[in-house]
């Protein structure tokens, strides 16, 4: 539906991405049964770290702090689309859009810089594990987690900060919720330049973190390499394999996305639409789970917790 005044006078939108589903209702009902599973299984490996101070830890604070970024994924994006789907209620006021913009490009961030600032706790914690603790301390990790957060956001304000300036000719979103291809094609301008400078940003902070983590790895393997003890290299490997999986989630269905859309392949909008959906829920329900069956401790944890409540009492 095309404006022909400023921004100033278009005050919400309209989602209508979902417009050609069949079944909209179950699609939004299986969403937000997922969904409900992010939140609580997060919010339960929040719990678990927080409440056991044996637990207070760099690499359970990062755990930690993924879960924070996961919920925070999720929220920005999947409330939006689960009203649309089981209500039909599509629109959405002008300034929740930009926050939803901001805040879902954030937490794109901060699960790159978290999964990134993982492998370089695991790289000090296997090749130079006696110091450990002095070069990781719980004050090390919390400010620098502080400082990723502040970076985190000084990169994303460029979202908003280009598209504000712009006039808008269209209320209408033809995507799922408000991200910023989104709110860019309901511009007046041409969007492929702003398309360019998002894939150029996003081509960085991928590949630049994807870097980081590889590198990492590598000296891992290398200090492996030279271990003769079989019992040590297996410690090893139960160590990093939990974030392994977490890499692979998370840096697999994005980049099939991201490689996928700008070689030009031609997918439907449905197709396109649900790898979103699934690059956004699937790792989100995979992280929680991952670090409760793969790490002793947290394991011990709810064991220890399901234990209190059961039939000895």
């Amino acid at each position: 539906m095309a404006q022909n005044g400023s921004r100033n006078i278009i005050t919400e939108f309209v989602i209508t991405g979902f417009d050609t589903l069949e079944k909209p209702v179950f699609i939004g009902v299986v969403i937000l049964t997922v969904y409900i599973l992010v939140m609580l299984a997060n919010l339960a490996n929040i719990c678990f770290i927080l409440s056991d101070k044996r637990l207070h830890q760099p690499m359970y604070l990062f755990i930690c702090n993924l879960a924070i970024v996961d919920i925070l994924y999720c929220t920005s994006s999947c409330p939006t689309m689960i009203r649309v789907l089981v209500i039909g209620y599509k629109t959405i006021s002008y300034v929740p859009c930009f926050v939803q913009m901001f805040v879902f490009g954030l937490s794109f961030v901060m699960e790159l810089f978290t999964i990134s600032i993982m492998a370089f706790d695991r790289l000090i914690a296997i090749v130079n594990p006696l110091r450990y603790h002095s070069i990781l301390t719980n004050f090390r990790s919390v400010l620098l987690t502080f400082m990723l957060w502040i970076l985190g956001a000084a990169t994303m304000a460029v979202v908003p900060g280009t598209v504000l300036p712009l006039t808008f000719c269209y209320s209408t979103l033809k995507y799922i919720f408000c991200d910023y291809a989104a709110v860019v094609r309901a511009t007046c301008v041409d969007p492929n330049p702003y398309f360019n400078l998002m894939t150029v940003l996003t081509f960085f902070l991928l590949s630049g973190t994807f870097v980081f983590i590889c590198v990492s790895y590598v000296k891992i393997v290398i200090v492996v390499v030279k271990m003769t003890s079989k019992s040590s290299k297996k410690k090893v490997f139960n160590t990093c394999f939990s974030h392994l999986i977490v890499i692979a989630c998370y840096y697999g269905p994005t980049l099939v996305l991201v490689v996928l859309t700008r070689i030009g392949l031609n997918l439907s909008l449905e197709e396109r639409h649900g790898l979103r959906v699934g690059t956004i829920l699937g790792p989100s329900l995979v992280n929680p789970f991952i670090y409760c069956f793969r790490t002793k401790e947290i394991r011990s944890r709810i064991l220890r917790v399901f234990s209190k409540v059961g039939p000895n009492e």
